[in-house]
């Protein structure tokens, strides 16, 4: 990559960056917005508002990761592996993302012991969550489920929903498959792209980690899968 590419990438890094901080001041308006509407205003419009809440939030966490992924690229993003409380982490990803889920109706439950501990870099690992959160709140019908478990030197999260699950096509040669963009069904593979270049950076004893999407779980619907080493 010559100097006018690094130089461009540079450019387009700092314009997320802007926009990135734009948006958080349009959700942190719009949650005032709704706060102060709660029991003014009818259902339908109560939903569509945090419907618009829900997607500006999205797009928050897309411009995040590919704010993440700029900085894994050029070595400067502060990865900071260490022991974390899994329970702990997921209750907080729960808690951000409930305003919405409660405006949709979906009920999230959590499926993990107290004593759940594993080597992670938190910030990254709250990203996979929340964009995996994002998937399944978009094709839920109206249950989705977090279950973490770690054992055999293996830590494994599972979110999963009680939609149709995912297509065939998606399945037919797993996550690799669907990292690029997609031009009939809009997607840019982003999510699965970030969650993946994550997975990996966790290492040890030789091995590292990945993602899987299924179908079935709990409820039979969509499963993304997060194993770490």
């Amino acid at each position: 990559m010559d100097k006018e590419d690094l130089n461009f990438a540079d450019f387009i890094a700092s314009a997320v960056h802007d926009m990135k901080n734009s948006l958080n001041v349009q959700i942190g308006f719009m949650g005032e917005l709704q706060a102060e509407c709660s029991g003014k205003i009818g259902e339908p419009m109560s939903k569509r508002l945090g419907q618009v809440i829900y997607e500006a939030n999205r797009m928050n966490s897309n411009l995040i990761q590919i704010l993440s992924i700029y900085k894994l690229g050029k070595s400067i993003y502060p990865v900071d592996i260490a022991d974390y409380s899994v329970k702990e982490l997921i209750e907080e990803v729960v808690l951000q993302n409930q305003p919405m889920m409660v405006h949709k109706g979906i009920t999230v439950s959590v499926d993990c012991d107290e004593d759940c501990y594993w080597y992670f870099d938190h910030d990254l690992v709250a990203g996979i969550l929340i964009n995996a959160l994002n998937n399944a709140y978009n094709y839920t019908r109206d249950k989705i489920r977090i279950a973490a478990k770690a054992g055999d030197g293996v830590f494994e999260m599972r979110i999963e929903d009680n939609g149709t699950g995912y297509p065939e096509s998606m399945l037919q040669g797993g996550v690799a498959k669907n990292k690029g963009v997609n031009f009939n069904s809009g997607s840019t593979g982003l999510g699965f792209y970030f969650s993946s270049r994550v997975a990996q950076m966790h290492k040890n004893g030789g091995k590292e980690g990945e993602i899987e999407i299924e179908n079935g779980g709990a409820f039979g619907g969509g499963c993304f899968i997060l194993r770490l080493p």
